[in-house]
């Protein structure tokens, strides 16, 4: 034991000056990139740029990359080119492995620089429709009227079609139906907007009346659509059924 105590004080006597060094540069490196996080945080907050965690974790990983090169060599002896010839070698391999990463990651600085995409945005893509929460290095966080987070991944927003919704868009809920060939238009839709307006009071956007739209004939009658905007914290699904229990059986429909 008394060996092994004598065999680490040389260590340290003789490391003494690396171990500082090291401790120095870890420490300020991780200063440094607390108050550039900080910093980068409250000038997004204040200007045009996407206030999104994509951003400050490029600037957090590139403080800390520059912080480990500058002990690579006075501490572990490894020259910094050196290093970086062998990483471009085995770089060849390893992004074979991580291409879809690395695909993800240019897609989410593509989608942030070029401002497709930014928190706060309605947007709907892949059968997903809701509020952008977040952009990161790999995924889009989107939030659902059912407060549901989904993450997509940000190849998937430059290589899909994506619509950016307007807050009536994003609301508006569908219900088709379809009535007799011989019922008058203008006597259905009056009966439709008197039942599904009493039925949804208070559940619609107060701005954007229920609208009764009729697109045509097939062999079983006219076919036709209620349209009705949720309000934020009401599910599409609830109005759906709502409406079409409020309408079903009435004797102008075609069955």
């Amino acid at each position: 034991m008394t060996q092994f105590v004598h065999v680490m004080q040389s260590w340290l006597a003789s490391n003494a000056n690396r171990i500082i060094f090291l401790l120095v540069v870890l420490i300020a490196t991780a200063a440094i990139a607390y108050a550039a996080s900080k910093a980068l945080w409250r000038l997004l907050e204040h200007s045009q740029i996407p206030s999104a965690t994509f951003f400050v974790n490029i600037v957090i990983g590139i403080i800390w990359i520059i912080g480990a090169m500058m002990v690579l060599e006075p501490v572990f002896g490894i020259n910094p080119t050196t290093l970086s010839t062998a990483l471009g070698v085995g770089g060849l391999a390893v992004s074979f492995g991580l291409k879809d990463t690395i695909s993800n990651i240019v897609g989410g600085l593509g989608l942030m620089l070029g401002k497709v995409v930014q928190p706060g945005d309605l947007i709907s893509i892949a059968g997903i429709t809701g509020t952008v929460k977040d952009v990161t290095w790999r995924h889009t966080i989107v939030i659902d009227r059912a407060g549901e987070e989904m993450w997509i991944p940000n190849s998937l927003l430059n290589t899909s079609s994506l619509e950016k919704m307007t807050p009536a868009g994003e609301a508006l809920t569908r219900i088709p139906f379809v009535v007799k060939g011989t019922a008058d238009p203008a006597i259905v839709e009056q009966k439709i907007l008197a039942k599904v307006s009493r039925v949804t009071n208070g559940l619609v956007l107060p701005e954007r009346p229920t609208l009764v739209k009729l697109q045509g004939f097939d062999v079983t009658g006219i076919k036709g659509e209620i349209w009705v905007f949720a309000k934020q914290e009401v599910l599409p699904s609830t109005l759906q059924d709502l409406v079409t229990r409020t309408i079903a059986g009435e004797d102008f429909l075609a069955g």
